[in-house]
């Protein structure tokens, strides 16, 4: 299990790229060619068309900032939000608890962020090198 351990700080770093470029890539097309079919799906699930905006927002510059490792806990908090919310508008859960292909992406994804949101970046990110061991400016130890 040490072997395991000292994997820890690149396994952190390859869970905040895959995750990341996931976001990122459902993220762009939010402003580009589907950003219609997008504001369509909005509607449809009861939110504003404009939301579609701030998911894009969230999904392409979050999805950046994760994989920079930057404000990780926060990010990777507010990402499984969204998740959250996506999965609960949409219903997919209720309507097809059985059929996971109608809700597996949303699910993937915001389980990816909570246990990024948990455990913090890591050694190898932004977070790690400004704040130390990949916390958050708030989670510092202080000596004493």
């Amino acid at each position: 299990m040490q072997f395991l351990e000292k994997l820890r700080p690149l396994t952190l770093l390859l869970l905040r790229i895959g995750i990341g470029v996931v976001f990122m890539h459902n993220g762009y097309p939010k402003f580009t060619w589907e950003k219609q079919a997008s504001m369509h799906e909005m509607v449809e699930s009861g939110l504003p068309d404009y939301f579609t905006y701030v998911a894009g927002t969230l999904e392409l510059g979050g999805g950046a900032v994760l994989i920079a490792g930057l404000f990780t806990r926060v990010i990777g908090f507010l990402l499984a939000g969204e998740m959250t919310i996506a999965l609960w508008r949409a219903e997919r859960i209720l309507s097809h608890p059985y059929n996971v292909g109608h809700y597996e992406l949303a699910l993937a994804l915001g389980v990816g962020a909570l246990a990024i949101a948990t455990f913090g970046a890591g050694p190898i990110s932004l977070d790690g090198l400004l704040f130390g061991e990949g916390r958050s400016p708030r989670r510092t130890k202080s000596k004493g």
